[in-house]
C-alpha cells in the first residue's frame, strides 16, 4: 500500500461542512497533494469551497466524481451514518480513504470496511486529529520517557455549550449527529476515548482490550426531546488503569482537558486553551518539589497567556493537530508506511465506545 513513488496525490473531498476547511486548507498548500475536486449535495456549497481553495472541479455526485476524476486519495467528512456506503465506493474505485471520525457506527461495519481495503490493497484512515495537538504529543512524550512513571489514571474531559444555540441545539434543523445511537455526544465520543486509550500501558493495549469494569452514566439534563443525551460520566478500569472519560453541556468555561498520573508525577493540559502543567519530583529536598512544581506551572502559564493571545489573533484553533495527522498521512502513503493512526486504534477506539454505548443500551 504505496505511493508509487509519486510525488504528488490527486486528492478529493466529500462533504464541504464546516471541518472540510481544515482539510482543504491543508489540500490547497501541501506539496504532496493536488486538489482535483470537491463534492457536497450543495452545488452553491461545492462551488464556493472549489473556488475559495482552487480545487479543479465541483461535484454533487460522488460516483461521478469518482470516475472523471479517479482520485488518489478521498476524504470523507460527510455524516457517519454516510461513511460505510461512501467508503465502500471510494475503496472499490480505488482510492485511498480518510474519513473523519467516527469511521463507521459500529465495530462490525468497521470491519467490514477494514477488510475491503486490504482486498483492495488500499489503505483506510481514521481522524484522530486531537492525538498530534502539541500539548498531547508533549505529554506522550513525558510518558514514553518514563518521566510520569507508570501510568495510573487518564482523565479526558470535554465541557462543550451545545445546547447554547448553535448548530447543535437547532430544533428546526436538526445536526445529523442527532440520528447517531448516543446523539450528538457520540460525534464527539471517539475524540474521547482515542485520547484516553492513547495513554494506556502497550501491554494492556493488546488486540482485544480487556475492561476489568465499565461504569457510564449517561443523562440528559434538559427538558426537549432533541437531545438523546447531553452529559456522559464513566469510569473504565483495565489492568489497574483508571479511565476517566467526561462530556458535559452545562458547565462553563469550555474546555478540553486531558490529565494523566503516574505513581512518579502528572500532567495535564486543556487543549482549547493550550499549556502543559507537569508536576514531578524535582532536584534537591523533597519537601521542595511543590514549590518548585508551582513556580515552573506559574511560568508555563504566563508564556501560554501570551501564546494563545497571539493565537486567537492569527485565528489558530484546536484543530492544529489535524494539519499534523494529513501531513502525517500524506508522509506515509508516499513512503509506503504505516500511517499514523493503524487498525488498531480504530478498532481500539470503536471497541471502547461500543462498551460506553452498551451501558446506554445503544448497541
Amino acid at each position: 500500500m504505496n505511493g508509487s513513488g509519486r510525488t504528488k496525490f490527486k486528492a478529493a473531498v466529500i462533504g464541504a461542512g464546516k471541518i472540510s476547511e481544515e482539510h482543504l486548507k491543508f489540500l490547497s498548500l501541501s506539496p504532496c497533494t493536488e486538489l482535483t475536486a470537491v463534492c457536497d449535495l450543495s452545488p452553491s456549497l461545492a462551488k464556493y469551497a472549489a473556488d475559495q481553495f482552487q480545487a479543479a472541479e465541483a461535484f454533487t455526485d460522488y460516483s461521478a466524481m469518482l470516475s472523471d476524476c479517479s482520485p488518489d486519495v478521498v476524504h470523507i467528512l460527510t455524516p457517519p451514518q454516510t461513511h460505510w456506503r461512501i467508503v465502500t465506493e471510494c475503496l472499490s474505485a480505488g482510492s485511498h480513504v480518510i474519513v473523519e471520525k467516527p469511521v463507521a457506527i459500529s465495530r462490525r461495519e468497521f470491519h467490514e470496511l477494514w477488510a475491503l481495503a486490504q482486498k483492495c490493497d488500499r489503505q483506510l484512515i481514521e481522524d484522530h486529529n486531537y492525538r498530534f495537538n502539541q500539548p498531547v504529543l508533549e505529554i506522550e512524550q513525558l510518558v514514553n520517557d518514563g518521566t510520569l512513571g507508570n501510568i495510573r489514571e487518564v482523565d479526558v474531559r470535554m465541557t462543550l455549550n451545545i445546547r447554547g444555540g448553535g448548530r447543535y441545539a437547532d430544533v428546526n434543523l436538526p445536526h445529523p449527529s442527532h440520528q447517531l445511537p448516543a446523539g450528538v455526544i457520540h460525534e464527539f465520543l471517539p475524540h474521547l476515548c482515542y485520547l484516553a486509550l492513547r495513554f494506556l500501558p502497550e501491554d494492556l493495549a493488546t488486540e482485544e482490550l480487556q475492561f476489568d469494569h465499565v461504569a457510564a452514566a449517561w443523562s440528559n439534563h434538559g427538558d426537549d426531546e432533541l437531545f438523546t443525551f447531553d452529559d456522559l460520566d464513566a469510569t473504565v478500569i483495565s489492568g489497574g488503569v483508571h479511565l476517566h472519560i467526561r462530556f458535559d453541556c452545562w458547565s462553563q468555561p469550555d474546555c478540553f482537558s486531558i490529565t494523566v498520573r503516574g505513581d512518579r508525577g502528572s500532567s495535564q493540559c486543556d487543549l482549547f486553551q493550550p499549556s502543559v502543567i507537569t508536576a514531578i519530583p524535582r532536584k534537591g529536598p523533597e519537601q521542595l518539589s511543590p514549590i518548585i512544581n508551582q513556580h515552573k506551572a506559574g511560568s508555563e502559564l504566563k508564556v501560554a497567556a501570551r501564546r494563545n493571545f497571539m493565537g486567537k489573533i492569527r485565528q489558530r484553533t484546536p484543530y492544529e493537530g489535524l494539519q499534523v495527522f494529513l501531513d502525517r498521512t500524506y508522509f506515509a502513503l508516499q513512503e509506503g508506511a504505516d500511517p499514523p493512526v493503524t487498525y488498531r486504534d480504530m478498532d481500539h477506539t470503536l471497541q471502547l465506545t461500543e462498551a460506553l454505548l452498551s451501558e446506554a443500551g445503544k448497541v
